[in-house]
């Protein structure tokens, strides 16, 4: 009778546990997308046919608009951040 050895049982090695990756953030949804160009296209409009049809409120329409362009570049701005 010989004497051998039990050899050592192979294990596959196994590697360090991968720490867990942040949650991705969603697409914008498409609907939504969409729904904002249909309401910001309706605002322009108005605000076109309000110029046209009543010129004493081309001013106030005028600053109104520019600060809302101001707004939306801040809010474009903080998002763009913020998903960063």
């Amino acid at each position: 009778m010989s004497t051998a050895t039990d050899p050592q049982p192979q294990t596959p090695q196994q590697q360090p546990p991968q720490p867990p990756q942040p949650p991705q953030q969603p697409a914008t949804d498409p609907l939504l997308t969409l729904c904002l160009v249909i309401v910001g296209a309706l605002v322009l409009a108005t605000a076109g046919y309000m110029c046209v049809a009543h010129p004493s409120l081309t001013g106030p329409i005028a600053t109104v608009a520019t600060v809302a362009g101001a707004l939306a570049a801040a809010v474009g701005v903080a998002v763009a951040v913020r998903r960063r």
